[in-house]
């Protein structure tokens, strides 16, 4: 036998070895980031339409993305006024519903701004906390209604539903300040002067979920865009879907928070754990925890990978969908009693 013979004999079984190894990767890597859950079975949903379909939901839904993106409009970081007002707007809510509002105010460039918490108070383990939030500016010039007056109705309406229960675990709901330019991903947003505070005060912190641009559906094919061309062969065409975000770390929290919200609703769902390097995956409040070692997930219907509104005047009221909202509500509200301990 030549050399060349031999050569042959070592060259192939070693290409066919990496191919395998390259394929198995490939496939594990897209179960870490889809975190080996896409769309929910009917068989696995508990059928909560009559809950989700409340026309009282939707109406609250409606009401205060109205408010915020129609009546207040543009609530930038040089507009205080407008931003005050929304912040009035949200801790009238909040009282309305029985609880205690209080304020984490902070000084930017000698101007004062303000993030709006409120807590139930746990039980059994009181000392373990479970942070809801959503940021309530916006980008300069824009009204704002998906990014971001729709978390904030979400997370009004979760923390109305939520209002009269007693949980094992302390639940905070907070509305942030500053998520967007010029400090957005900086020590300046709300959310981490909120994320600095709790580590600071030594909480512990069993997850922060973040709400982020969720009224945004379109059932059209191709309407749905990805920061990577392959990521067309993993998730679906079509932007009917919510999107659960977060890095590796974070990948159990998320998916305890999945199991719960599939069993409040049908809406479909699809999920990544993934850093940075994926376009989008740290472009929230959720950021600001995972830099102070705190588990985080984001909820979002994918923003500028599907709203064609996004960061424009065109991102008004009447382009969400609130049936949907209200299915958001729906699964949240299962997913948080669960983890907290109803």
């Amino acid at each position: 036998m030549t050399k060349k013979n031999i050569g042959r004999l070592i060259f192939y079984p070693l290409l066919v070895l990496i191919f395998l190894y390259l394929f198995f990767s490939f496939q594990n890597i897209i179960k870490l980031m889809q975190g080996d859950i896409g769309r929910p079975k009917k068989s696995d949903v508990v059928d909560l339409h009559n809950f989700s379909g409340d026309p009282v939901i939707k109406n609250n839904l409606k009401k205060t993305v109205n408010i915020l993106a129609k009546e207040i409009g543009s609530r930038d970081y040089l507009d205080t006024a407008s931003l005050n007002k929304a912040a009035d707007y949200i801790s009238k809510e909040f009282s309305s519903y029985g609880y205690d509002v209080s304020y984490q105010t902070y000084s930017v460039n000698s101007i004062e701004y303000k993030n709006i918490h409120i807590e139930i108070k746990g039980g059994k383990v009181s000392e373990e906390v479970i942070v809801i939030g959503a940021h309530y500016d916006t980008v300069t010039g824009t009204p704002g209604a998906d990014d971001n007056a729709s978390g904030v109705a979400v997370l009004l309406e979760l923390a109305r539903l939520l209002a009269d229960k007693k949980f094992d675990k302390t639940i905070q709901f907070v509305a942030f300040t500053l998520e967007e330019p010029p400090f957005f991903r900086t020590k300046n947003m709300g959310s981490y002067k909120y994320a600095e505070k709790l580590k600071q005060a030594g909480r512990n912190v069993q997850g922060m979920i973040c709400l982020e641009s969720i009224g945004y559906y379109l059932d059209n094919p191709k309407s749905q865009f990805f920061p990577f061309s392959f990521f067309k062969w993993i998730y679906p065409e079509k932007g009917d879907f919510l999107m659960f975000v977060s890095n590796l770390g974070s990948r159990g929290f998320m998916k305890y928070i999945q199991k719960g919200f599939k069993n409040g609703t049908d809406l479909p769902y699809e999920t990544i754990s993934a850093t940075s390097f994926v376009p989008g995956v740290d472009f929230s409040d959720h950021r600001s925890f995972w830099k102070h070692g705190f588990d985080a997930i984001m909820l979002t219907d994918t923003a500028f990978y599907r709203n064609p509104h996004y960061h424009t005047a065109g991102d008004t009221p009447d382009t969400l969908d609130y049936e949907r909202m209200a299915e958001v509500v729906a699964g949240l509200k299962r997913a948080v009693e669960g983890l907290a301990g109803i």
